[in-house]
């Protein structure tokens, strides 16, 4: 009996001591707040893209549809409307390199921080956010710029 009761109290004792799924946590949470920061971000950013290219396009349509009607029927004002459509579809883009390498080397010098230090995981994996970003941005500019210079040389 006093084993059965010293091993219950054991492994009891062992289950109170480990802090590893709230340090897990804290680790999740910080990762979800800066995801959840940076696609407000996008939001805002892919919002005011939306409303400037509405207004293109009300201002595109307004002009060729004077001049449609003048000249033609219903069928000419169709077509400007789908070019309209078409150009904007061209237009949109993804993510610019430095920002891609911003956020994948904030995602992984999160992790790698909280592995590397033991202590304080959470500590570590701001650390390891911060300079993961910044070493990839710095990544993706180089990137970026060497991209714009290919294209330059292919317009000349």
């Amino acid at each position: 009996m006093k084993q059965l009761f010293l091993s219950l109290a054991t492994i009891v004792t062992l289950f109170a001591c480990n802090n590893k799924p709230s340090q897990e946590e804290a680790i999740e949470a910080a990762k979800q707040a800066a995801v959840d920061s940076v696609n407000a971000v996008n939001e805002v950013k892919q919002r005011t893209i939306d409303s400037m290219e509405t207004v293109k396009n009300i201002r595109g349509k307004n002009a060729p549809a004077t001049v449609h009607h003048s000249s033609s029927a219903s069928a000419d004002n169709s077509a400007p409307a789908a070019t309209t459509t078409t150009t904007t579809t061209e237009k949109k883009k993804g993510w610019s390199h430095t920002a891609k390498g911003a956020v994948v080397g904030a995602g992984t010098g999160a992790v790698t921080g909280a592995i590397l230090n033991k202590n304080d995981r959470l500590k570590g994996a701001a650390i390891g956010t911060v300079v993961g970003a910044g070493a990839g941005a710095g990544i993706g500019a180089i990137v970026d710029h060497q991209k714009k210079k290919k294209e330059a040389a292919k317009q000349q």
